[in-house]
């Protein structure tokens, strides 16, 4: 009766319309961050969601300290942070990983500072460190669906040489192709989905919705086609399960999305495909 009891509650939650939107949410996010994924572990770009995830708080800060809403100037923030580490990436040819630290601990220390000048925050801060889906808004539905589509029409287009200039940048260079141009696009555009991805994951779990997606297609994938597909449709699936499974055991939503990711990673090391590439 129990079991019976919390379904029939589950299903009646479900109707709300915040429930839908939850839903539909968690639906496009986790698909572009899949999708994305799929080219930012070979590119050996996943530390950078969880670095534009830490850096983030800088530019919600100060939108707290200039009175504005964070969500508002989030966005233009993450281009911000995409643009200067392209930039830093092409000029000082330093290492990724040392660069995104270098911006990730900087921006974390300006923020902690700023946010030591203003009195009440909490609130506003905890949402967006842990994440809140159910208060996703059908503007934001809107443009999530039209960033998707974005995504999708960009990789359609610059397939090709995309995977050249992750598998072969020194060839794709021999071609002619503007190797700045097309990675500050993708940089770009992979901040933007973190972005979004923030006000429904959170802050600190963001880069989940990047790495573990892709990292079980990976394992499951015959090629880099299926890769992308295999992927997206982990996180959009991973995201609805998430939901779901928190709300049947009233868990907060953005760690039971990441923890669903994971069961599915785990599942796919178990697969005969997975075993032959962990080998």
């Amino acid at each position: 009766m129990t079991i019976q009891a919390d379904l029939t509650r589950v299903i009646e939650l479900f109707q709300f319309p915040f429930m839908q939107r939850a839903l539909m949410g968690g639906v496009l996010t986790g698909a572009m961050g899949g999708l994305l994924g799929s080219f930012t572990i070979l590119k050996q770009l996943s530390f950078f969601s969880e670095a534009l995830g830490d850096a983030a708080l800088l530019g919600i800060s100060l939108g707290l300290l200039l009175g504005l809403n964070s969500s508002i100037i989030l966005l233009p923030f993450a281009i911000l942070f995409a643009l200067m580490f392209s930039y830093l990436l092409e000029h000082t040819k330093l290492w990724t990983d040392a660069l995104l630290n270098i911006l990730c601990s900087s921006s974390l220390a300006l923020a902690i500072i700023i946010l030591s000048f203003i009195g009440e925050y909490k609130g506003s801060i905890d949402s967006l460190l842990f994440g809140d889906i159910l208060a996703v808004q059908t503007p934001d539905l809107i443009f999530n669906a039209l960033l998707l589509v974005g995504c999708v029409v960009f990789l359609g287009l610059t397939l090709r040489t995309q995977m050249m200039l992750t598998l072969h940048e020194p060839m794709a260079i021999a071609r002619g192709i503007s190797v700045s141009a097309h990675r500050t696009a993708f940089i770009v555009l992979l901040a933007l989905v973190v972005g979004v991805s923030i006000k429904a994951i959170g802050v600190l779990l963001v880069s989940a919705f990047v790495v573990i997606p892709a990292c079980a297609a990976r394992l499951l994938s015959r090629n880099f086609t299926t890769h992308m597909l295999f992927s997206a449709g982990i996180g959009a699936l991973s995201a609805v399960i998430g939901i779901v499974f928190s709300a049947w055991f009233n868990l907060p939503s953005g760690p039971s999305i990441v923890v669903m990711q994971l069961a599915v990673f785990l599942i796919a090391m178990l697969c005969p495909r997975a075993q032959g590439i962990l080998e």
